[in-house]
């Protein structure tokens, strides 16, 4: 089946991978070799005259063993090219929905029809032969009414229609409760065992349609799936299926060979993976775990500052179904209309908003829907237009939360120069639809890693609203503070989509951001930096709000009467920022951020790699980081539509070579693969100059270098340039969880975080609406009121720490012992206020104290069960 230019070109990567440095693998597995070498040039040379499977089947290899065998044998960065990389990645998430549908697919029947149905039962109708159909029927209407086939929970609705359709086609006496009954009913009513071919929904009666969808609600149910979700995927898309493909009922069943023979020539049209072969348990499609957990190896083991989480597994379809129930569950008291408070804000303004804010929600809708169905099909605009509408929730909740929270910063109530600004609404839009968008996008990989990009993965969003990505990324910050019942994983996401910002989107050519360094340097002369290397070693301060960041000074002082205020700090309206010619115009407080915040992500992402590759060379780290940071404070335009990674690592290879240290790029890339979100194309397609790309040592030697070149060198001499500061690393703002979280895997002890007790939303308990015994299930010391309490014993516990230091430095007498803990008075040394007698010993001193501290936690856990005594009692 290959063609002859591809045997001659695979024959030569073959015996070049034969040769390479390391290439033991790939000599103890020739056929494998040989099999990839032919996969990875017919797709290079667009010859591929095979599918997936039948190659799979030819090298006896199975799915995952394939993917991990491909990563080994790119030894050398320019054997498996981006294209080849962008067609694995295509397969893999394909591979991974279909695996996890499968699974839930074939438990899910166990659920419905009986092992050994009774002998009135055709021999026609076995178990085996309804899987057969159910299975090949769902691939038919997944492969032809679905463009992503990497949406897993639309694939999951659609499989559900595809239940109900056999379900009432089928006896009642092969089902098991409550679907027997269900089908029953409908047997009476005389309007099952028909196919739908011919039908439409408007032509049916209440009363039919009623019973027509009692099979789907129970599915719906059984799966915690959205019933007005499926039902729409089953009228819009899964009817209009049935009658183009020309499926006919026979039996009681379709016709299988009719199936059959429509989804083999979609099969051999994608040459693919062939997803007949789940049915029969083909080891081609069964994972390998080794395999599997090496390819999908992800920072969180590898992370020192990532927290290690034990979660208990759940399926991958359950896994999603849950986050979407969670978000609609915090949405169902949100509307798709401002709230009143809403409108309160609105007509304070000095130009009120309301109009434009309505025209603009209306207007997205229609942009979203046309883009959502070109994505995923003509048929999901209505779902397109559900998702929309639960981001409209959830984008007035967030602005609201926001509105009030600058009150209390501002002690105002007239927002009209932020909520005017159309960048910040659409941001905030974008930013609400896209939690919406990865909730129902979740990852079908069975390793929970980072979520595997889809093609409605941001930046997608981006492209919907027409925004520019540094313009998002000024409102994820605050969008996480003002939402406190995001999810963790929402959490993760918008803190991966704001670091895609900072490694790469935000540098784009025709980002606000070029414009802002322009004006930064141009304030006073080239001496100014977008931010000071000295604020480097201080702590970030994560108080910033969307209107700091969108009010901030954006357009050059020169051009004063056609930018926006200059109110960085304080929302213009109130006291109106007015600037004498004399006065020097403020600095951008979006850029400043996000530059600090650009040092931060790329000082992690230096030390972790510096970690893999360096630890021995310890000194190199401070002078690798001040060349990093020098470039991106100097020569940033180095950055222009490039990506962070570059740029490190071909600072690394720069201070190695002028240090004389052996570190080459290969060493460099293969470590780099290893970290966290990275992408073959950052080393394997960096751009040279315009239009032209390469790979990451080609760029190395003719731009970086010769941009560079003179600054290198310096640290070869005997005066190397002053170091820059290492930043103060502190831990992510957005690293905390809304639910509690287990101590250990050996245990069932459970943590929850310090939160405040205000800052729940409807629909979760706050510890100041918890009964003394629902408090008590989830706290350790709930008489101890708010987490103030506990921020006070950390402070008290540093302070005697620091106390006993100095007195042993100064040669003092032996101190008087610290308590542990000391929920006192102020003013009163001791637990219960009272002295110790000197000729007390310590056990007896410490006994008293304990003592005195259970009385009074008791006395005081009564008095707050005094209105909850009767049900305590019981």
């Amino acid at each position: 089946k290959v063609s002859e230019s591809v045997r001659e070109k695979a024959w030569k990567t073959y015996e070049g991978l034969s040769a390479a440095d390391g290439a033991l693998a790939c000599n103890k597995k020739k056929k494998e070799t040989w099999g990839v070498c032919i996969f990875i040039v017919a797709i290079d040379l667009d010859e591929v005259t095979f599918t997936f499977t039948e190659l799979l089947k030819s090298i006896n290899i199975s799915v995952c063993t394939f993917f991990q065998f491909l990563k080994e044998v790119d030894v050398n960065m320019d054997t498996v090219s981006t294209k080849v990389d962008s067609t694995v990645s295509r397969l893999k998430k394909k591979y991974d929905v279909l695996f996890a549908l499968y699974h839930k697919f074939e438990r899910t029947c166990g659920l419905i029809y009986l092992e050994q149905p009774s002998s009135e039962i055709s021999a026609e109708l076995s178990s085996v032969l309804v899987l057969k159909n159910y299975w090949i029927t769902f691939l038919l209407a997944k492969g032809k009414v679905l463009q992503v086939e990497d949406d897993l929970v639309i694939s999951f609705q659609l499989l559900l229609c595809v239940l109900d359709y056999f379900i009432k086609l089928s006896p009642p006496a092969m089902l098991k409760e409550p679907y027997k009954s269900s089908v029953s009913a409908v047997n009476v009513n005389g309007s099952a065992r028909t196919p739908r071919r011919g039908q439409n929904r408007s032509s049916r009666t209440a009363k039919q349609l009623d019973t027509d969808t009692k099979i789907i609600e129970i599915l719906c149910k059984e799966h915690d799936c959205n019933l007005d979700e499926v039902k729409n995927v089953y009228f819009t898309s899964f009817i209009p299926f049935l009658n183009s493909a020309g499926i006919v009922a026979s039996n009681g069943l379709p016709e299988v060979e009719v199936i059959l023979k429509q989804y083999e020539e979609l099969y051999l049209k994608n040459k693919d993976i062939d997803a007949r072969l789940f049915l029969n348990h083909d080891e081609t499609l069964q994972p390998d775990v080794i395999a599997c957990s090496q390819l999908e190896r992800t920072p969180l083991k590898n992370n020192p500052d990532e927290e290690i989480n034990i979660i208990l597994p759940q399926t991958p379809v359950r896994a999603a179904m849950n986050n979407i129930q969670q978000l609609i569950m915090i949405l169902n008291s949100a509307t798709d209309k401002p709230s009143d408070t809403l409108i309160m804000y609105f007509n304070n303004c000095t130009v009120n908003p309301k109009d434009s804010i309505l025209r603009r929600v209306e207007s997205f809708d229609h942009i979203f829907q046309k883009k959502f169905a070109e994505a995923v099909g003509q048929g999901w605009a209505e779902i397109g237009s559900q998702r929309y509408k639960l981001g409209v929730r959830l984008y007035y909740r967030v602005m609201e939360s926001m509105l009030k929270s600058e009150e209390e910063r501002l002690s105002v109530q007239n927002f009209s120069k932020l909520l005017n600004d159309n960048i910040f609404h659409t941001s905030l839009l974008a930013c609400a639809v896209e939690v919406v968008m990865a909730t129902y996008g979740r990852n079908a990989s069975q390793s929970d890693s980072t979520s595997a990009e889809t093609d409605l993965s941001f930046p997608w969003i981006l492209n919907v609203f027409d925004l520019k990505a540094f313009d998002f990324y000024k409102v994820i910050e605050s969008f996480i503070r003002a939402e406190p019942s995001l999810t963790r994983e929402m959490i993760k996401h918008l803190e991966h989509c704001e670091h895609r910002i900072m490694e790469s989107l935000a540098w784009q050519s025709g980002s606000p951001l070029f414009d802002l360094i322009k004006q930064s340097k141009e304030r006073e002369g080239q001496s100014d930096q977008p931010e000071p290397t000295s604020s480097l070693s201080m702590p970030l301060q994560h108080n910033h709000t969307a209107a700091d960041l969108y009010l901030s000074p954006v357009k050059s002082p020169k051009k004063k009467a056609s930018g926006p205020p200059l109110g960085a700090t304080s929302t213009p309206d109130v006291q109106p920022a007015v600037i004498p010619q004399t006065q020097k115009p403020q600095k951008s407080t979006s850029l400043s951020l996000f530059y600090k915040k650009v040092y931060l992500l790329a000082y992690r992402r230096l030390h972790t790699l510096f970690l893999h590759l360096l630890s021995e060379h310890p000194d190199l780290e401070p002078l690798i980081w001040t060349l990093f940071q020098h470039t991106l404070q100097n020569e940033y335009e180095l950055m222009r539509d490039r990506h962070l990674d570059q740029i490190m690592m071909c600072s690394m290879y720069g201070i190695c070579k002028v240090k004389n240290v052996d570190l080459r790029f290969k060493i460099i890339v293969s470590a780099y693969k290893e970290l966290c979100n990275t992408n073959q194309e950052t080393f394997k397609r960096v751009l040279i100059r315009e239009e032209q790309y390469d790979s990451i040592i080609v760029f190395y030697n003719l731009v970086f270098m010769q941009k560079l070149k003179t600054n290198i060198l310096q640290y070869a001499s005997s005066r190397p340039p002053t170091l820059s500061p290492i930043p103060h690393i502190p831990r992510s703002p957005y690293q905390f969880s809304n639910s509690p979280r287990r101590v250990s895997a050996g245990n069932n002890i459970y943590i929850s975080p310090l939160k405040s007790p205000y800052k729940f939303s409807d629909g979760f308990q706050s510890p100041t609406k918890m009964t003394p015994r629902s408090r008590i299930l989830v706290s350790i010391g709930e008489s101890f009121g708010t987490s103030e309490k506990f921020q006070k014993i950390n402070q008290m516990l540093c302070n005697s720490e620091g106390q006993l230091k100095r007195s042993a430095e100064v040669g003092a007498a032996a101190p008087k012992p610290l308590k542990r803990l000391r929920f006192d008075i102020e003013g009163q040394d001791e637990a219960d206020g009272s002295k110790h007698l000197p000729q007390e010993s310590k056990f007896q001193q410490k006994l008293a104290e304990m003592t005195s501290t259970r009385t009074r936690m008791q006395k005081q856990k009564l008095n707050d069960g005094n209105d909850t005594s009767a049900s305590e009692e019981k």
